[in-house]
């Protein structure tokens, strides 16, 4: 598993926290990715830093929200990587999602963003695949699920 990243005291603009949701299927890790609400991209559930919550706590609320799991969230940032959003494509400013893995022990019929998105589970080959960034792809790929502290 990739080593644990220390998050800066203060977040970079634009930053945002995102949630690495697994399951273990078969004695293997499955990972679940939704797509964006714009393009319908393959991507990872992940929001903006929500005021009096951890950055673990916001990701895993940002899963619920756009994907409908629960689970525990682990407090370690296991990476972070660079993208583009559709809204800052025109000026050109990256934004960066910091990852939390969240071991999913849930997934809800309701959510907020039912409808909005789809959700699907992957292998992690098949996921890291799927992904666009060439970061995230290595991040899911080395991500190892029972070496997850949580």
């Amino acid at each position: 598993m990739a080593k644990s990243k220390k998050l800066p005291k203060k977040l970079p603009r634009g930053a945002q926290m995102a949630a690495l949701c697994f399951r273990h299927r078969n004695d293997k890790a499955q990972i679940l990715l939704v797509t964006s609400r714009g393009k319908g991209r393959w991507i990872l559930p992940k929001g903006w830093p929500m005021n009096g919550r951890a950055p673990h706590q916001s990701a895993a609320i940002e899963a619920f929200e756009e994907a409908g799991v629960k689970g525990d969230v682990s407090k370690r940032c296991i990476g972070k990587f660079k993208y583009a959003s559709v809204a800052q494509t025109a000026r050109n400013t990256p934004r960066m999602a910091f990852i939390f893995p969240l071991s999913v022990s849930k997934l809800s019929k309701k959510f907020p963003e039912k409808g909005q998105r789809r959700i699907k589970w992957f292998s992690q080959k098949k996921a890291a695949a799927l992904v666009r960034e060439a970061k995230l792809k290595k991040i899911i790929r080395r991500f190892d699920a029972k070496e997850c502290e949580i």
